[in-house]
This record gives C-alpha cells, structure tokens and sequence, in this order.
C-alpha cells in the first residue's frame, strides 16, 4: 500500500511542520509566564537545546511531540504504515539523541522535565501544568 498523497502534496506537508513555538510549547511557555517564572528558549548551547531552559531553578523541559518522539504506549504515536523501517529508524535515532541530551544535562547538574504532547491534550492538560509549579521543589 502507497502514500495517500503524492510526492510533491506529501513534501508540501512535511515542511508545514514547525519545529518552534508549537501549540504546545506555547501553553507550556503561557503557564509559566502566568506563575511567575521566567525562561529562555532554545539555549543552544546545552545538550540537546533544551525547549524551555529555568536557570534560576537549574531545570530544563523538552516537549516532545507523541510521533516524532517515539511516546511508547502513546494512542497519538502510530508507526506509519509506508516506509515503516525509515520511521522506525528515524524515531530510533530521535530517541537515542533525546537520551543521550538528558543524561549529559544530568550530568552538569540540570533537573530534566520531559512533558508529552498528549500531556497537553484538553483532559490532562491541567494535571500536567499543576506538576510545573512543583519545579522549585
């Protein structure tokens, strides 16, 4: 079975998809603000530039999308049906930088929060935030 698209529909697609300043990356960011804590984004220079870097509590948070991140048990991480061993392959090396990052950030002194884009969704939403406000802790 192909692509339900072209090549070219399904390039098209592809480049649509921001890397930055997602939906959920800005609820995270809005939360935060709205309580009082200030950040930096995208701090190149620590391992796996970080989505949200707190440095006055020396923590970081990734927000990883379900898919493009491998969410093990994940209802929104569906391994797709064409090209399986290129996926399976890329959300393999995806996860293995996202280790490799959390552990070298660990190993400087950094406190890693990863939260999952279906922790962000309309019925976990608030659980996932409230666990924010435990970051000095």
């Amino acid at each position: 079975m192909g692509d339900v698209h072209n090549t070219a529909t399904r390039s098209y697609n592809m480049s649509r998809i921001k890397g930055k300043n997602t939906k959920p990356e800005t609820l995270v960011r809005n939360f935060l603000f709205a309580n009082g804590y200030r950040y930096r984004l995208n701090v190149k220079t620590l391992p796996g530039k970080p989505d949200i870097v707190l440095p006055k509590y020396k923590t970081v948070i990734f927000i990883n999308g379900c898919f493009w991140h491998g969410h093990e048990g994940c209802r929104y991480f569906v391994i797709p049906k064409t090209r399986t061993d290129w996926w399976l392959n890329k959300i393999g090396d995806t996860q293995k930088r996202d280790h490799e990052s959390e552990n070298q950030l660990t190993d400087l002194g950094w406190k890693v929060i990863v939260i999952w884009e279906c922790g962000l969704k309309k019925d976990a939403l608030n659980k996932t935030l409230s666990e924010l406000t435990k970051i000095q802790n």
